[in-house]
């Protein structure tokens, strides 16, 4: 597990978690807005009118409506990055990652508007007349870049399991198996029937759920969020400006958080905006190239509302309500991962303000040179299951952990443990103790933090279940057009059968290890993407201007 980690940090590093990836990712977006001259806002009015039918005739070629093309791409990015996906970008990046999700979400609306638009006019239809359409289209036909709409498709395929399938089951069954105490496995099987069971109908079923799906969950985690900000209301302008005053500095220490440099709260803010809202990713046009019109600009004005619904609204009420209630700075009892501990040399003490600084240098995302914080290696001596912290200190979820617990097979450990490069490496030895939460448990303790009580667990973990059910849904379909455009219709159903079979495995896989890989995918997905929308900009900005010249004259 040591060795596949690292592994996957490495290519993370050079990927996603790269310095180049978060400015990249802005920078396309900002040239694009300046280009078109802020589309987002210009076009936000009229998208609205495109959405709900304004514009369309039955008789346009398509698989669904407008709204059933928006709540399906809605549905691939309205899931486990609202809920856990926030939190974790607070967790590792404190008040300030919220800002660059929202930055991103901005200049995101432009990329999406751009992505849609060129994919939905070189879309075509399959074998069965369905329609396919998506990056991997203009690619080859726009740009004549068939290697590059490959490698796109083969990353779509592999992200469709990173991104849309993998965290989405492992985070439901954590979800589910915290508040109701239902067994990873069982959840697992029991939802990959209901997942089998809707994409094997295809994108008919599928946009007919999601169309169902996407307002009723937004609905009822909104109303659920509000409730949360009216019992911390005292709380929410300073969560506010604290977002502000933290963007171009970093987040300061506060309470077992350790704080977070510019540069990391910069790079998680932007790479868990991009996850959530999917902007420049190049998801959202195969969903929404089964719509029916006979103008690609129409549909992208539609997905302009996706970044906009996605992390605006929906992201900004968790985050707010993560900060207002002050849980991401307080620690829970928590079982320890492999993934997220490490046992360092020397004695460290949050209150004081040169250990903190220390600390949060050797958490970034690059170490000092000079990083005076050296994992550990030798033997710990536990006495009735406590370790013995005289020259030692553990680290767990980014913050100096507290009454740490070592037990080996459900019983106390008395006596020695190995630990090697800050890892314990004795077999069947598991850590337990007080560290901050993250992800969906952070979100989940912070709604029960107000009038709800353990209701508002709950209340996160069923629309976490919609969520995540939703996004698994949609990325089916974009995982079976990369398919399709790469070896034909007759390998969709055994792709369908292995993204079945995949969604029940990562039920019960390491959570922090699903987080990577999907980090990664993206990242595959997205860089391709972004170079080919750039070099096919001057196309984009004469559609948009023929487009607009046919609404004024219409």
């Amino acid at each position: 597990m040591s060795a596949l980690t690292a592994v996957l940090e490495f290519f993370d590093g050079l990927l996603g978690s790269a310095a180049y990836f978060p400015i990249l990712l802005l920078g396309v977006g900002v040239f694009f807005t300046l280009y078109l001259g802020f589309p987002q806002l210009r076009f936000f009015r009229h998208a609205w009118a495109v959405l709900f039918g304004r514009f369309s005739k039955s008789e346009d070629p398509g698989d669904t409506s407008h709204f059933q093309a928006l709540s399906t791409a809605l549905s691939g990015t309205v899931g486990t990055g609202n809920i856990g996906g926030v939190a974790f970008a607070i967790f590792l990046g404190g008040p300030a990652a919220l800002f660059w999700m929202w930055a991103t979400a901005f200049v995101g609306m432009t990329t999406k508007f751009v992505e849609v638009s060129i994919s939905h006019k070189y879309r075509k239809e399959d074998d069965q007349g369905f329609m396919v359409g998506g990056p991997m289209h203009y690619m080859e036909h726009g740009l004549k870049l068939k290697w590059l709409a490959v490698f796109f498709a083969v990353a779509t395929v592999i992200s469709s399991f990173g991104s849309g399938n993998m965290p989405q089951a492992n985070n439901m069954a954590a979800g589910i198996e915290t508040s109701f105490a239902i067994p990873s496995y069982l959840t697992g099987g029991i939802l990959a029937l209901l997942l089998g069971f809707v994409i094997i109908g295809g994108i008919k079923r599928i946009a007919a759920v999601a169309s169902t799906l996407v307002p009723l969950m937004g609905t009822l985690y909104a109303l659920g969020a509000i409730a949360v900000l009216i019992t911390h209301y005292d709380n929410v302008v300073p969560s506010f400006i604290a977002v502000f005053e933290n963007a171009f500095t970093g987040s300061a220490a506060a309470g077992g958080f350790l704080g977070a440099s510019f540069a990391y709260a910069f790079n998680r803010g932007v790479n868990r905006g991009l996850y959530s809202n999917e902007a420049g990713q190049g998801s959202a046009p195969i969903a929404h190239a089964s719509a029916r019109t006979k103008e690609p600009v129409a549909e992208g004005m539609v997905s302009i509302l996706e970044p906009f619904i996605d992390t605006l609204i929906i992201c900004t009420l968790t985050g707010l309500v993560i900060l207002s209630s002050g849980v991401w700075k307080e620690k829970f009892e928590n079982d320890f991962s492999t993934f997220d501990t490490e046992i360092v040399m020397g004695q460290y003490d949050e209150k004081n303000s040169a250990h903190v600084r220390q600390l949060a240098a050797h958490l970034d995302l690059v170490p000092p040179a000079n990083d005076p914080v050296r994992p550990y290696s030798g033997v710990v001596e536990v006495i009735n299951g406590q370790l013995d912290l005289t020259n030692i200190t553990v680290l767990h979820n980014r913050s100096i952990a507290e009454d740490v617990q070592v037990a080996r097979e459900g019983k106390a450990v008395n006596g020695a443990i190995r630990v090697q490069e800050g890892s314990v490496v004795e077999a069947g030895v598991t850590l337990s103790g007080k560290s901050l939460l993250h992800s969906v448990p952070l979100t989940a303790r912070a709604f029960a933090s107000s009038f709800l009580g353990s209701y508002g667990e709950y209340l996160v973990t069923i629309g976490l279940v919609l969520f995540a059910f939703s996004t698994a849904l949609a990325w089916s379909y974009y995982g079976d057009r990369a398919v399709v455009y790469l070896v034909g219709t007759r390998w969709v159903m055994p792709y369908r059968l292995l993204y079945i079979g995949g969604f029940f495995v990562a039920t019960i896989a390491d959570t922090s290890l699903i987080w990577l890989i999907s980090a990664i995918t993206v990242a595959l997905m997205t860089l391709p993407n972004l170079i080919g929308i750039l070099m096919m900009r001057k196309e984009v900005k004469q559609m948009t201007q023929t487009y607009w010249q046919k609404i004024k004259a219409d």
